[in-house]
């Protein structure tokens, strides 16, 4: 069996699975009406994006496909304001507040203090918090991710795919929603150093110490360029960069060093969602399946009375999150590393096999 068959689904079946588990500064730009689909649905679910925006290739662009997917399905229209600065967010939700939708999907743990605001003050109003459970309101439905589990199935893949014996992660903002991906790639280089009589060195992240390195935004594509650049100087030869878009510096890095090093993605598959010509130089992505689980959100509150407001956490055991497939590198990885990640996703799955991470959520 292929890892592409184990528990890496196609969106639909991650959806069904999903469906299962869950039960003021500058006036804000005009909230922009996406797709209707035939049907006579007045529900509206409206999305509000982080600085890095819907075109990162990356959770802002997932949470957009979810919303318009569940629009889509329910016969309805949605609404997507994107935040070019911090100080767009507070105004953003309050213009999608304004323009009466039912749902408001905040994405990213940045948009926690614009949303806790608005959902207390309008408690008619319900929210999907992204990457965030901490706000506990009747009207907030967390939505978070245990993507430690599936870094450490990365983490042991690079480390099992370099040839250099030195990987490397770096993280866009230093945030919870972006350390706990470096924590599953720690543990996951630890475990396959420990399973196979291995020194693979890890640049760029200590998880004892919590200390690593950070581009400081999501958006800065040329610093990120510099810290991959510094990377493959010290021998990297596997690079994730948890930082949205900014896996593009890291390719160009890789571009112009002329190094065979390649990139893990995360969130998305960006084998499949990059445009910029880096498709090459993707071994795999660690995925966090927000596209699926904002459409099961939204399509679950939009046929209730009700609103849940129970958080939601993926895992590898709900289909939440997962390692993408190979693609190009399918028939370049070891030949026992496929079935080497099934025993440890199952193991992970079952709790044989600890996945520790100070950012991880209670699910």
């Amino acid at each position: 069996m292929s890892l592409k068959n184990l528990k890496l689904l196609s969106v639909g079946i991650v959806g069904l699975s999903i469906a299962a588990v869950l039960a003021g500064c500058a006036p804000a730009p005009s909230a922009t009406p996406s797709q209707s689909a035939a049907g006579s649905s007045n529900y509206l679910p409206c999305i509000v994006s982080d600085t890095a925006g819907f075109n990162d290739h990356s959770f802002n662009q997932l949470g957009l496909q979810g919303v318009q997917q569940a629009a889509t399905k329910l016969g309805s229209t949605s609404k997507k304001v994107e935040s070019k600065s911090p100080s767009d967010y507070v105004p953003n939700v309050n213009e999608l507040v304004a323009q009466k939708c039912n749902i408001i999907v905040a994405s990213g743990f940045n948009l926690v203090a614009a949303v806790q605001t608005a959902a207390a003050a309008n408690p008619k109003t319900d929210f999907a918090m992204i990457d965030d459970n901490s706000i506990k309101l009747p009207n907030v439905k967390p939505v978070v991710y245990n993507t430690n589990e599936s870094a450490f199935l990365g983490g042991y893949a690079a480390a099992a795919f370099s040839k250099t014996g030195v990987v490397a992660t770096y993280g866009g903002q230093e945030l919870p929603s972006v350390t706990i991906y470096m924590d599953g790639f720690w543990d996951g280089v630890q475990y396959y150093n420990k399973k196979n009589n291995a020194t693979v060195k890890v640049l760029g992240w200590d998880e004892a110490t919590q200390k690593g390195t950070f581009v400081g935004n999501f958006t800065d594509q040329n610093a990120s360029k510099t810290i991959a650049t510094n990377l493959i100087g010290q021998g990297a030869d596997v690079i994730v960069p948890v930082a949205g878009s900014l896996y593009q510096g890291a390719g160009a890095a890789i571009r112009s060093a002329g190094t065979p090093a390649v990139l893990e993605g995360v969130d998305a598959d960006i084998f499949l969602t990059d445009t910029n010509g880096y498709q090459d130089l993707v071994l795999t992505s660690i995925l966090k399946n927000i596209q699926p689980t904002v459409a099961t959100v939204v399509e679950q509150s939009a046929s209730t009375s009700t609103f849940d407001n129970s958080p939601y956490v993926g895992t590898l055991k709900n289909d939440g999150v997962g390692l993408s497939p190979f693609h190009d590198f399918a028939s370049k990885i070891p030949s026992t590393l496929t079935a080497e990640l099934k025993t440890i996703q199952a193991g992970i799955i079952d709790g044989s096999i600890p996945v520790a991470s100070p950012s991880a959520f209670a699910g």
